[in-house]
């Protein structure tokens, strides 16, 4: 009967906003740009295992746009270490039929790593199984901000907004369900941090206190079980 119900109630859409990286790192005397390479690690692994569950989109926080505050030799390293991940999950997601979608602010991200993205992209838009959502300089302030200015704009021809119409000027609107059934925080702190606030309105919330770089497939499959036993009322 548990087994029914999780298979009845496996969630389409999982965000996970990766916390941690850093704390691991400082707490194991090693580098910090160590934790995050470690972080990644585990994040590539959970996308394996979102699949086997059946679970048709995965969207992770990797950079959010108050990250640009940290130190330059930090940034640099995290765009350097998107690129090569992206590159390499590329031939995966090619493999596996995966849809790469980039969100967040192009303009700002190095060209080597944005050239990467829209390759990415590209190569994989015609896939419609699974879906791989990179959220990178993305903040959910940010990305409302610039879907109001998209729709000011003299060319927008939207001319009774509503909320279906107005998630089309969202990041999210190439998504078959931009809306979050579940979102996932590692490293032990309980906040959103600003993180989707229109798609995740009515996500249920899980914070796990392992840091990224320690957060399992297995962890990862025990926070679905957690989502299959709650029941969504949605307001009723």
């Amino acid at each position: 009967m548990k087994h029914e119900t999780l298979k009845r109630n496996i969630p389409k859409h999982v965000a996970i906003i990766l916390d941690g990286n850093r704390r691991w790192a400082r707490e194991r005397r090693l580098p910090t740009l160590e934790g995050h390479r470690r972080g990644l690690n585990a994040v590539i692994e959970i996308s394996k295992k979102a699949r086997q569950m059946g679970i048709k989109i995965l969207t992770v926080w990797v950079f959010s746009t108050e990250n640009w505050d940290r130190s330059k030799a930090e940034v640099s390293y995290i765009m350097k270490l998107g690129e090569r991940a992206v590159a390499n999950y590329l031939k995966e997601a090619l493999k596996e039929q995966v849809r790469i979608i980039h969100i967040g602010r192009k303009d700002r991200i190095p060209n080597n790593l944005r050239d990467k993205l829209r390759e990415a992209e590209e190569k994989t838009k015609k896939f419609s199984k699974y879906f791989f959502v990179i959220a990178l300089d993305f903040g959910g302030r940010d990305d409302i901000i610039r879907a109001i200015k998209k729709i000011r704009n003299p060319q927008s021809v939207i001319k009774n907004l509503d909320e279906i119409s107005f998630s089309q000027f969202l990041d999210t609107k190439k998504l078959p369900q931009s809306d979050i059934d579940l979102v996932i925080r590692t490293g032990g702190e309980i906040r959103t941090s600003g993180f989707m606030i229109w798609q995740a309105a009515y996500a249920e919330y899980i914070f796990v206190k392992k840091y990224m770089p320690d957060f399992t497939p297995e962890d990862f499959e025990e926070c679905i079980k957690e989502y299959s036993q709650r029941q969504r009322r949605f307001g009723r």
